[in-house]
């Protein structure tokens, strides 16, 4: 019994190491901000089979990670609102600062920077075995007058300033 389950092993360990390099994708991050600068913040992503796996071992929580992450990044308090292998909603109080001028308040959203998660991912052992592309396909910011901005695989997101 204990041969086979080592055969078992080392056939695995070869069909990982055959396989080409492993990556999540990021697919699209949506920022939806309230009058009081508050976020609601989806990210979706797609997990190759081996980060599945390190998923379902719990050998990573990515929901963990990128609250530790935006927390570290923002200093603002963020909580996991809901977390699926493909997606993480998250919410952010007082993301964007607001600024009175008289009648009018402007928001400013802070710069988003995915180049956090590459530096973080690579504390991992499974690291060399991944190539993660964490610039999401689109990121949409929508704030609540419903003026919205867009992004195309940026791998940072400048700060944004509009007047509601």
């Amino acid at each position: 019994m204990k041969c086979l389950t080592a055969v078992g092993l080392v056939l695995g360990l070869l069909v990982l190491a055959a396989a080409p390099a492993c990556a999540m994708t990021a697919e699209n991050l949506e920022i939806d901000l309230d009058a009081g600068g508050n976020a609601m913040i989806t990210f979706n992503y797609q997990l190759t089979w081996f980060e599945y796996m390190a998923v379902y071992l719990r050998l990573v929580d990515p929901a963990q990670e990128l609250k530790s992450a935006l927390e570290s990044s923002f200093g603002k308090p963020v909580e996991v609102l809901s977390f699926s292998p493909g997606s993480v909603d998250l919410q952010v109080q007082h993301f964007a600062a607001l600024v009175h001028n008289g009648n009018t308040t402007t928001m400013v959203t802070p710069q988003v920077s995915f180049a956090e998660g590459e530096a973080l991912l690579k504390q991992y052992w499974f690291a060399p075995l991944i190539s993660p592309d964490f610039s999401p396909s689109e990121t949409v910011i929508r704030f609540p007058d419903g003026y919205s901005v867009t992004f195309g695989d940026a791998l940072v997101i400048p700060a944004q300033r509009h007047a509601i």
